[in-house]
């Protein structure tokens, strides 16, 4: 396009939006060029870590929490370009999706940083001071989740044949496999860590849950045409994000506690007070986002292929 050209389609385009051009056109004489610092926000994005403890490396672990929540960020920016759309095809649905991969297996091999790139004897001096928060706490990932399948495909494996489908979304967020890591089911009581968390995001997830529950990426695929569901890289994409957040993330974040938390004869509770092991390995969480993506012995061998 020419200046000719140019200035025309910005004539139109602030017409439309019923803005003089004019004032538009004025404004830019006294704009300030714009810079990478001020783009990326980088004095405020530098200025959001605060320590709690005289410990170095919690600030190692600091960072690599913000960044965990940025790349979780990035997948429900990814995710809504498939759950929102109106049409989609096998193509754009299976590029999404491979993005959305690509920053869990960023995660998953990003584990190492925290893993080996702090002290044992520092992180359970600072560990202590976190109590109750936890990383289950991080309403992002609980976002993903609903946002990738069927409510009944996280609950709590206990209570998937016996829980009613067409009950209320409370009731359905009351069984969520996750509540096991901060509830008693014997006394019915939860957690510091479990009521501070529903304080905070439970309207929201409950909202959240109810919008999704009819443009989850799971019934966006069962809306597809039968011939499209076929696509064999469309079904190799959802297999490989179902299996990268379900079971190679979920280890990877096990085998760094493992590190820090004991070994097979020792384990320290975790901060927020679950009995990680059984609360985190896929094998006993059983949460599987496609489930009929996969054959009988894949799912009857969960986690531990």
């Amino acid at each position: 396009m020419n200046k000719d050209e140019i200035l025309k389609a910005i004539e139109e385009k602030y017409n439309e939006l019923g803005v003089p051009v004019d004032a538009m056109l004025e404004g830019l004489l006294w704009s300030t060029p714009i810079t990478y610092w001020d783009y990326i926000q980088t004095d405020a994005l530098l200025g959001l870590q605060t320590p709690r403890t005289t410990q170095p490396d919690e600030m190692v672990f600091i960072m690599y929490h913000q960044v965990n929540e940025l790349l979780f960020k990035m997948v429900l920016w990814e995710i809504d370009q498939v759950a929102k759309s109106d049409e989609i095809s096998a193509d754009k649905f299976t590029m999404h999706l491979q993005r959305i991969s690509r920053y869990f297996d960023m995660l998953c091999s990003s584990f190492s940083v925290m893993a080996d790139g702090m002290e044992p004897e520092q992180y359970l001096k600072f560990r202590n001071t976190l109590t109750p928060a936890s990383g289950f706490q991080s309403a992002q990932y609980r976002k993903i989740e609903f946002a990738s399948t069927e409510l009944i495909n996280l609950i709590d494996a206990r209570y998937r044949e016996t829980i009613d489908r067409n009950s209320s979304f409370k009731n359905a967020y009351n069984h969520l496999y996750w509540q096991a890591a901060g509830k008693n089911y014997t006394t019915g009581q939860k957690s510091t860590l479990l009521n501070l968390f529903e304080e905070k995001y439970l309207g929201d997830f409950i909202d959240f849950m109810e919008d999704y529950n009819d443009i989850n990426l799971s019934k966006k695929f069962k809306q597809l045409p039968k011939e499209v569901q076929q696509n064999e890289s469309l079904i190799k994409a959802m297999r490989h994000y179902d299996y990268t957040v379900n079971v190679k993330w979920v280890m990877a974040h096990y085998n760094a506690a493992a590190k820090y938390l004991g070994g097979n004869d020792k384990d320290l509770e975790a901060t927020g007070g679950s009995s990680w092991r059984k609360y985190m390995h896929p094998k006993y969480q059983r949460r599987i986002f496609y489930p009929y993506l996969w054959s009988e012995e894949e799912l009857k061998n969960w986690g531990t292929f």
